[in-house]
C-alpha cells in the first residue's frame, strides 16, 4: 500500500487478494472499495470470493468538488466509482445517504465506538447519578486540520455570529496541512479560539468538555460524533445524511442554518446532558454494529436462489414459475456476461503503465517493488522475460 497525495489515499499496489489463501475465500469485506478497486489488476475479486460486500466510507465527491474543476471531476468520479463498485461487489453498504448511489446498494451504519469511549460515558453517568458536576469545560472540537474537515464550516458560523455567541470559548484540536491558515483564522475573531496539537479522542483531556461543535458536511459518519455522544456529551451538529444515524440520541442537537447553530450551541452550553439508557449506548458500540452489518450484508440469506417450482401447485402455474425462472435466470445470465466483459476491460486498462498514469494511479503501483516486498514478507515475482528472437540462417 501507498500513501497517493493528490487524493490524501492510501491506494493498493499489486493485487492483495494474492495474499488471501485459497480456502480462505468464502467472503470478503471490502472497506472502501471504490479506491481499493480504482486500479486494481488481477483477478476479479467476485472471481476471487464467493461474495464481496463493499463498505462505502468516504463522500469522495463532496471533496473532489472542492478542488480545480472540481465540478468536472466529481462527474467523472461518480461514474468512475460505479462502474469499479458494481463489478467488484455483489453487495454494497452505504454508511449514511451522504455518499453516491450504487448497484446494489443499502444505506446502514454498520460501525461503532471503541469500548473505551463508553466505559468514560459510564463514569460520567455515575457522577450525574451522585449529583456531581460531570463536565466542566465548555465546547470543543477534534478533527484533521484540513479545511475540508469542518473547520471552514465552524469558523465562518463563529465569524458570522460573533455579537449572539459573546463570550464563547472554543477549543480546537488537531495536525494537518491547514493548520496554520486555520489558527490565523481563529485569531481574527472577536472570541476566545484556542488551536492546540491534535491528541487521541479519549485522552483524558476531553473527558470535562460538555459540547462537541461538529458542523461538517463531508464526512459520511463522523467517528469523533459517534465517540463524543458514547462519553455523554451533547453534540451540536448540521442537519445533514451524515448525521441521520446521531438523531435518535438526545443529545445529539441538530441546526439547519447559522440561527439554529446559535440556538442550539448555547441551549447545549446552558444545561445538562441527557443520561443514555442501556439501549442507546448499546445502539453505539460495535456489538450493534455487527448486528447491523449481518442483516444489512444479507449474509443469511446469501445462499442458493429459493426453488421457483412447487408441487403442490396446478399444472399451469408450475409452467409459469418455470418460465419466469427461466426468464429470471437468462436475464442473469446476460448480466453476468456483461459484467465480467466490463471487469475485463477494467483489467486491460489497469494492466498498462499508460493508461494508469493517465487515470492517476501512482507511478509503479502495478507491481510491489523489491523495497515493499520485504518490508511486508512478500515474494517479489519475476519480471516477464522478453521473448527471444529465433536465430536465421542468415545471423
Amino acid at each position: 500500500m501507498q500513501f497517493a497525495t493528490d487524493k490524501r489515499s492510501i491506494l493498493p499496489v499489486g493485487d492483495i487478494s494474492d495474499v488471501i489463501a485459497d480456502e480462505d475465500v468464502d467472503i470478503a469485506v471490502l472497506e472502501e472499495p471504490e479506491h481499493l478497486t480504482w486500479f486494481h489488476h488481477g483477478k476479479s475479486w467476485k472471481a476471487r470470493f464467493n461474495y464481496v460486500i463493499g463498505i462505502i466510507h468516504t463522500n469522495y465527491l463532496e471533496y473532489v468538488r472542492r478542488e480545480k474543476n472540481g465540478r468536472l471531476k466529481a462527474f467523472l468520479l461518480k461514474y468512475m466509482n460505479s462502474w469499479v463498485v458494481g463489478i467488484y461487489c455483489h453487495k454494497v453498504i452505504r454508511l449514511s445517504a451522504a455518499t453516491q448511489e450504487y448497484p446494489r446498494s443499502m444505506v446502514c451504519n454498520v460501525h461503532g465506538v471503541n469500548p473505551k469511549f463508553l466505559e468514560i460515558g459510564l463514569r460520567k453517568l455515575e457522577r450525574q447519578k451522585l449529583q456531581e458536576q460531570p463536565f466542566t469545560k465548555g465546547a470543543y472540537y477534534i478533527g484533521k486540520m484540513v479545511w475540508s474537515k469542518g473547520y471552514k464550516d465552524l469558523l465562518k458560523l463563529l465569524r458570522n455570529h460573533q455579537k449572539e455567541l459573546a463570550g464563547l470559548e472554543v477549543d480546537l484540536y488537531g495536525h494537518g496541512e491547514d493548520s496554520d491558515q486555520i489558527t490565523e483564522a481563529a485569531r481574527k475573531l472577536d472570541l476566545t479560539i484556542r488551536v492546540h496539537p491534535g491528541r487521541d479522542h479519549a485522552d483524558p483531556i476531553f473527558h470535562d468538555y460538555k459540547v462537541f461543535l461538529n458542523p461538517s458536511t463531508t464526512d459520511v459518519v463522523c467517528t469523533t460524533t459517534a465517540e463524543a455522544l458514547a462519553m455523554g456529551k451533547i453534540v451540536v451538529c448540521a442537519d445533514h445524511p451524515s448525521n441521520e444515524f446521531f438523531k435518535q440520541f438526545p443529545n445529539c442537537r441538530v441546526y439547519v442554518d447559522g440561527k439554529g447553530f446559535v440556538r442550539e450551541t448555547l441551549k447545549a452550553l446552558g444545561e445538562q446532558p441527557s443520561q443514555l439508557t442501556d439501549q442507546q449506548r448499546h445502539q453505539l458500540s460495535w456489538e450493534a454494529a455487527t448486528e447491523r452489518f449481518v442483516k444489512a450484508a444479507e449474509l443469511e440469506e446469501a445462499g442458493p436462489g429459493m426453488d421457483m417450482g412447487s408441487s403442490k401447485g396446478s399444472s399451469e402455474s408450475w409452467a409459469l414459475s418455470k418460465k419466469m425462472e427461466f426468464a429470471s435466470t437468462s436475464m442473469n445470465n446476460v448480466g453476468r456476461r456483461l459484467e465480467e466483459m466490463s471487469a475485463y476491460l477494467h483489467k486491460l486498462a489497469s494492466g498498462n503503465e499508460a493508461s494508469r498514469r493517465a487515470f492517476g494511479a501512482i507511478p509503479g503501483s502495478l507491481e510491489p517493488d523489491e523495497e515493499l516486498c520485504r518490508d511486508l514478507g512478500l515474494t517479489l515475482k519475476p519480471k516477464p522475460k522478453p521473448p527471444s528472437r529465433k536465430r536465421s540462417k542468415l545471423d
